[in-house]
């Protein structure tokens, strides 16, 4: 194998670069970057797929926000492709703030008083397994509190996408007019 190193990493050099990649996340964050960029389609099919699985990421029901995004990416004439990369904003960096935000926004968009005294046992009710007894005091108002901060994040992926989509575009149509001046001129003297 070309890529395989020369000694394998131990458990712990493994789980430590799992959590702390020894090249940085910048270099994580470039490849996602890049994989958005190259992706066909209008410079808008791209940032509305974005933004859809973005807005899709925010909503509780984690491991179907795919299903989600595509299907809206698909009547948004957005790109699938980007709609299911834009899923990976709830990871568990994110999903510690996108969880209590959507719940505590939720609960004040129904009007529901949330007292400091108040707990939902959550092992009850996952115990259960019933969803009508997890839809009123945890689903309902995390889906209606997600979309406010979710349509708004969305907004902010939309505009960011397409200009940087768009400059990435035409920097790279300037780059390839310049080399085949080049090439052209190389060849007729």
């Amino acid at each position: 194998m070309p890529f395989r190193r020369r000694t394998k990493p131990s458990f712990s050099q493994r789980v430590r670069e799992a959590f702390a990649p020894r090249k940085g996340f910048k270099r994580i964050l470039g490849y996602y970057r890049l994989k958005v960029m190259r992706i066909g389609g209008s410079p808008h099919a791209v940032a509305a797929g974005l933004a859809i699985g973005v807005v899709s990421a925010w909503t509780p029901f984690l491991g179907l926000h795919i299903l989600f995004a595509i299907p809206f990416a698909y009547l948004v004439g957005g790109s699938m492709v980007a709609a299911a990369i834009g899923t990976a904003f709830a990871n568990p960096i994110t999903c510690p703030i996108i969880w209590p935000l959507s719940w505590e926004l939720g609960q004040v968009m129904l009007g529901n008083k949330v007292e400091g005294s108040h707990h939902i046992d959550l092992g009850a009710l996952f115990s259960h397994l019933d969803l009508s007894q997890l839809w009123r005091p945890i689903l309902e108002p995390m889906l209606i509190g997600s979309l406010p901060p979710g349509l708004v994040c969305g907004a902010i992926f939309y505009a960011i996408t397409y200009l940087a989509v768009r400059s990435f575009r035409n920097r790279r149509i300037e780059r390839l007019t310049a080399r085949a001046g080049a090439l052209k001129s190389v060849t007729t003297a």
